[in-house]
């Protein structure tokens, strides 16, 4: 990787030119993509194709349109473990409007967003993030333009659209009930553009930046669930891959986040955990450089890259027990203790098996029964 011209206010056209104005070696650049090939869920020969693909690639033109959010979207990937080269391919794109982060503001922010869009058309990657109000249009509003309007605009150039996060993907804590703003997520709006959903609330950091380097390696988008998640993230439960799983299948679980049972790291099951159901790379990829994730912290998980998550029911009871008059129980497996969730398992295990045989996903409806 040759060394780029480091002139004062030099933009770097491709992206290699970036990481050899940066210091980043060829080695470094190579184990980098052999991480990112692992991630995607590819063989670890493509981490020199992906290499070649991207040095190579143009900067990236991105807009990014935040709607009715909390901003931890934005958070999330601006905190990923820094530094890493994963910073560095986010800061490599040509990232021309997001109104959070970018020093200009108001018309200029505008102009900015606009000059984007006519010098990239048909090229560039909008990424959205928090839904969309359709209640009022002054509920969520940037510049005086309203949220509606500037993501129809906005998306009509695009190559594609990442939606970032569970208010962009599915709506959201903005959509639970009642759904004061009538809160839709970007697929309600955006009909005739490809989208590729990234949910979580916020989304790993990781997992955006990955989408990024897919987009930059292949000139396109992952290949996608039916909820439009990249399977290489989104691929199996929180449940499968958990540390935790063999407590579970023991059928020993803790009864209080307090007591000796969490203590000693037993299955967090009968606290309310969400991860049988829930679709994530959390329990393999995990936070901060890799440190720990929800569950492993000693909280179970919510569920929070699943549709409707917020109102899927109490955070903290159990799939098992009744959490509204129209859900089903997993037998009785919070009073039989052991027995159940031996039971349990084999009964997930046999209805997950049959779902993959039939390349069918497997929902809260399909893990639970009938208390007959």
């Amino acid at each position: 990787m040759k060394r780029a011209q480091q002139q004062p206010g030099y933009l770097p056209g491709t992206v290699g030119e970036g990481l050899a104005q940066r210091g980043v070696t060829r080695r470094e650049f190579l184990q980098f993509c052999t991480s990112l090939a692992a991630l995607l869920a590819l063989p670890p020969a493509m981490a020199g194709v992906m290499a070649d693909a991207i040095s190579k690639a143009r900067r990236q033109s991105v807009i990014w349109l935040s709607f009715q959010e909390c901003t931890g979207c934005t958070e999330s990937i601006t905190r990923s473990h820094s530094p890493t080269l994963e910073n560095l391919i986010f800061d490599l794109i040509s990232l021309d409007y997001h109104h959070t982060l970018q020093a200009v503001s108001g018309e200029a922010a505008e102009h900015a967003r606009a000059q984007a869009m006519k010098d990239n058309e048909g090229k560039y990657l909008l990424i959205v993030d928090g839904s969309v109000p359709m209640g009022n249009p002054g509920f969520s509003t940037i510049a005086g333009i309203s949220n509606h309007d500037m993501l129809v605009e906005t998306a009509k150039g695009a190559a594609a659209i990442v939606a970032v996060g569970t208010c962009a993907t599915y709506g959201g804590i903005p959509m639970a009930n009642p759904n004061p703003t009538g809160a839709v997520p970007v697929s309600e709006i955006v009909k005739d553009k490809p989208i590729v959903n990234v949910p979580g609330c916020p989304p790993i950091p990781v997992v955006m930046t990955g989408v990024l380097a897919n987009f930059l390696t292949f000139g396109g988008l992952p290949e996608l669930d039916d909820l439009g998640r990249p399977k290489s993230f989104y691929g199996e439960t929180i449940h499968d891959r958990c540390y935790r799983r063999p407590f579970y299948d023991q059928g020993k679980f803790a009864e209080t986040f307090d007591d000796e049972a969490a203590r000693q790291g037993w299955c967090l099951f009968k606290l309310g955990c969400k991860g049988p159901v829930t679709y994530n790379s959390c329990a393999t990829t995990k936070w901060n450089d890799g440190t720990s994730f929800p569950i492993e912290s000693g909280h179970g998980c919510i569920g929070c890259s699943e549709p409707k998550f917020w109102d899927a029911g109490p955070l903290y009871k159990a799939l098992s027990m009744p959490i509204s008059a129209s859900t089903a129980m997993l037998g009785e497996a919070a009073a039989a203790g052991a027995v159940a969730g031996v039971a349990i398992t084999w009964y997930n295990r046999s209805t997950k098996s049959a779902a993959k045989a039939a390349h069918e996903r497997v929902t809260v409806q399909d893990l639970v029964r009938e208390d007959k």
